[in-house]
């Protein structure tokens, strides 16, 4: 029996109650339902399987607004799965199926197709070949920027700079600017080398036109660092910080309505 007719069953009788049976008449005719399949699904009960249809629903939707309502299928799938009230085994396509039927779907951030490819000055290889498992601190650094907005309307906008420890995956320098340029770059790490001492860690980057410039390089090479970049066009390089980027924005910067924060930041 569909859940529409069970509902409507109830609300007959809810009804019958006060009105009387005439109105039962009235409502069965109305709806064009008969008597009989009206007091049948009255008595039908519900089956095992509808039972725990309802109840790993009511699981699935409590992760998905536990997270925010920002993670999909896969992440879902695991929380139900570590779940300790749900006893049996659950399938990615029980958890798609659930998804599509609460109209709920994975909040991601739409990819940008605007860049444009800039004359690089200086270039290194990809020495850290994705290899995103340290012993230990100041081994690995990544080092990304990142657009963000602003203002009512969201109409400003400006430059989120950091440096990421790949060991333990946290930010240990970030700069804001108006633009990604080498200045910006270069102060960003003054405050890392400021922050971790006497280190020489590999840094990797992508190719923007801020860490392929002469003046970055040099700063660099005066902590006798190793450089690493990012092949074109393959921003799975650098995945650490771009993963970082994605949650905080998703889960922080679109949730916690910090743009009046972001602005303070910026005019401080």
């Amino acid at each position: 029996m569909k859940n529409e007719h069970r509902l409507a069953y109830q609300a007959i009788k809810k009804v019958s109650q006060h009105e009387g049976h005439g109105a039962v008449t009235k409502l069965l005719a109305h709806l064009g339902i008969s008597r009989q399949a009206y007091y049948k699904g009255l008595k039908r009960q519900k089956t095992d399987w509808k039972i725990k249809d309802e109840f790993l629903t009511s699981r699935a939707n409590h992760w998905y607004d536990r997270h925010d309502k920002c993670i999909g299928s896969t992440k879902i799938l695991s929380n139900l799965n570590m779940d300790p009230q749900v006893t049996e085994p659950v399938t990615l396509k029980q958890v798609k199926r659930i998804m599509i039927k609460l109209g709920i779907r994975c909040v991601i951030r739409p990819k940008k197709h605007s860049h444009v490819k800039q004359q690089e000055q200086y270039t290194q290889d990809n020495v850290l070949g994705q290899k995103f498992s340290v012993s230990g601190p100041n081994q690995v650094w990544l080092a990304d920027s990142t657009e963000l907005s602003y203002g009512a309307n969201g109409q400003f906008k400006m430059r989120l700079s950091g440096v990421l420890d790949l060991y333990g995956r946290h930010f240990i320098a970030y700069e804001l600017s108006r633009t990604e340029t080498a200045a910006a770059e270069t102060r960003l790490f003054e405050k890392a080398f400021d922050f971790a001492g006497d280190v020489h860690p590999m840094v990797h980057t992508d190719r923007g036109p801020a860490y392929t410039s002469k003046m970055f390089n040099d700063h660099l090479a005066g902590h006798g660092v190793t450089r690493s970049m990012s092949r074109p066009g393959t921003p799975y390089d650098n995945a650490p910080i771009e993963r970082w980027w994605n949650e905080f924005k998703v889960r922080w910067m679109d949730r916690m309505r910090c743009r009046p924060l972001i602005r303070s930041l910026w005019l401080w």
